[in-house]
């Protein structure tokens, strides 16, 4: 049996003397869609820093494709396969769309992610492409964040909070790309409130609760209400 693409292996950091995660555990298969819920403050956003190398861990703590990474810098984390799509998007607002994507390129890898391709993907862009990114609607903005992510061409893509701030119907526009994202061989986790969403949608789903996961496993095997307990703490 293969590597899982990304593996997280009791995993504890924090922010100076604050401890925020605690022995988190954490598989994502190739092309796997594993679904991130918490409550605010639960440690979601922190388990992507401390992947990313934004936060301290051990060389052991976090594979790649089987091998160690934990002692590596944010630096590396692109070049290596690994994307972010941040919460709140944090484009360059003044750069065009287009200026935004192909600075993510030139860190990336090579690979079929054209700017052709993503904005084939998401066909406004195109017609937004000389625009600057801050002139866009706020879902515009993520399909930018998102095109960002998949022109570097990575393994895995980190999606922090993906519809947050997005009106429903634009919640639905974004996920509807997650088909094509996932049949193209990248897999990814997405950190999202949307409880229901996320279990009709993941491969995998897990819950963290004050640093820690409480409930982790195939999405579709736990109910609504199994995981809004877990969410809670109760």
């Amino acid at each position: 049996m293969s590597a899982p693409v990304l593996a997280v292996e009791g995993l504890s950091s924090g922010y100076g003397d604050f401890q925020a995660l605690f022995g988190v555990d954490l598989v994502l298969p190739e092309q796997g869609l594993l679904g991130l819920v918490g409550a605010n403050g639960a440690g979601k956003s922190t388990l992507f820093k401390a992947i990313l190398g934004q936060l301290p861990r051990k060389r052991d703590m976090i594979h790649f494709r089987g091998l160690p990474i934990g002692h590596l810098g944010t630096e590396s984390m692109l070049g290596l396969g690994i994307a972010l799509v941040p919460e709140g998007r944090r484009l360059f607002r003044s750069l065009s769309v287009e200026e935004n994507l192909l600075l993510a390129a030139e860190r990336g890898r090579k690979g079929e992610w054209t700017l052709e391709r993503i904005y084939g993907l998401f066909p406004v862009l195109k017609d937004k492409r000389r625009a600057a990114s801050q002139s866009l609607s706020g879902g515009q903005q993520q399909m930018v964040a998102i095109g960002r992510a998949l022109i570097a061409n990575p393994a895995v893509i980190l999606f922090d909070e993906i519809s947050l701030g997005l009106a429903p119907i634009v919640v639905n526009d974004v996920y509807a790309a997650m088909p094509s994202i996932l049949d193209s061989g990248i897999a990814a986790i997405v950190v999202e409130q949307d409880i229901e969403r996320v279990r009709k949608m993941a491969d995998l789903l897990v819950c963290m609760n004050e640093g820690r996961i409480v409930l982790s496993g195939p999405a579709r095997d736990f109910t609504k209400a199994q995981i809004t307990a877990a969410y809670f703490g109760e």
